[in-house]
């Protein structure tokens, strides 16, 4: 299942760029970023169908990280093709977009710059696929 971050805001070279890269490039399964302009511009049409739709939202649930592992892991085995993951503008998503996500989470209730939930994102689907793999990375409770 292809892992793809939309993203608004471009990230640059940054720290949080190299943070994103290295998580992502440990994942193995296919993973892809697409940028969008702060406004404006549409996310690229799905390429793989079944998708699902993840938007990472201050409404959405706050998952563990086993849980989200568990979704992704279902989402695979029940031959979803990607796993779209939608990081909105500073104004975030609006109620049509909530509408049409399978799933809403969030990072807890504060509020992160953009560029940091990208990381965050990065580094969370790095461990739920560690997880998956039985990989030793994730040490729960």
């Amino acid at each position: 299942m292809l892992l793809h971050i939309v993203a608004r805001g471009k990230i640059g070279r940054s720290p949080e760029a190299e943070l994103v890269e290295r998580y992502l490039k440990r994942i193995s399964w296919p993973t892809r970023v697409t940028e969008l302009p702060d406004t404006g511009g549409k996310p690229p049409a799905i390429a793989a169908s079944p998708c699902v739709t993840v938007l990472l939202d201050e409404k959405g649930k706050q998952l563990g990280s086993m849980e989200f592992a568990e979704k992704l892991g279902g989402w695979r085995d029940d031959g979803m093709r990607e796993c779209r993951l939608m990081i909105g503008a500073a104004d975030g998503f609006d109620d049509e977009a909530r509408a049409g996500a399978d799933l809403l989470i969030a990072f807890g209730r504060m509020t992160w710059p953009h560029m940091m939930a990208r990381a965050m994102l990065a580094e969370q689907l790095w461990r739920a696929t560690s997880i998956l793999a039985g990989h030793p990375y994730h040490r729960e409770g």
